[in-house]
């Protein structure tokens, strides 16, 4: 990261970024890359660090688009269901004001 930061770019494309990361420094890199002012593009498949962190959203599946928008329009109960064949309740976090994904067992 320091030294894609070194060269003062304009955008910023991450692929899981977080990945093999301690918790503690997953949400630094997120809230270090949410700050900057600049475009971030990054794959990620929690989706919860997406939800808090990204201001817009891209759902694949099989390759092709299937949702884009805000993380409240997109990350809903249904597409969970339809997209990753998961049950869950997602809900606006009291702390983050963004939507927070519970799965259920």
């Amino acid at each position: 990261m320091a030294r894609a930061l070194a060269q003062s770019p304009q955008e910023l494309i991450l692929d899981e970024p977080t990945n093999h990361l301690d918790v503690q420094h997953q949400v630094n890199l997120l809230r270090l890359v949410s700050s900057l002012p600049m475009t971030s593009i990054m794959a990620l498949h929690d989706l919860n660090h997406a939800a808090m962190y990204c201001d817009r959203l891209i759902v694949m599946q099989a390759g092709r688009i299937v949702a884009t928008g805000t993380p409240e329009e997109v990350l809903t109960q249904r597409l969970l269901r339809d997209v990753f064949s998961v049950d869950a309740h997602v809900e606006t976090s009291p702390h983050h004001a963004r939507p927070h994904i519970q799965f259920v067992r």
